[in-house]
């Protein structure tokens, strides 16, 4: 069983910065990658951010410049530091596992898998 916590979500002026973090625990191989989502009501979940246990980032364009993510192999830990928040980055944000459960790892025999967080809400105000 895999397990995320989530943690750093609130309320900041639009400006401010919020850091966001989110470990994994349980049953895995490795990890492939972590990253965050966000969902607007009535929009699909969609990337913010994403890091590779090689290091490989990938950022939404909207936030380049902005948000940063960063990742600790150690703690299977993954963090979001946010900065120059804006009100339309207001959501609910996701922590996503993409790990391998056996050295196989591939999604036709189950032995890789993805996992969500339960979320957590950021919200910014003009």
């Amino acid at each position: 069983q895999v397990q995320l916590v989530e943690s750093g979500g609130g309320l900041v002026q639009a400006g401010g910065s919020l850091r966001l973090s989110c470990a994994a625990s349980g049953s895995m191989f490795s990890i492939v990658s972590m990253g965050w989502y966000r969902e607007f009501p009535g929009k699909p979940r969609d990337l913010v951010a994403s890091i590779t246990r090689d290091g490989v980032t990938t950022y939404k364009d909207s936030v380049k410049g902005r948000f940063t993510i960063s990742g600790d192999n150690a703690k299977n830990t993954v963090h979001l530091q946010m900065n120059g928040l804006k009100p339309e980055d207001s959501a609910v944000y996701y922590c996503n596992l993409d790990y391998c459960l056996t050295p196989t790892c591939d999604y036709s025999d189950y032995s890789r898998g993805d996992y969500w967080g339960q979320g957590t809400q950021v919200t910014v105000s003009s």
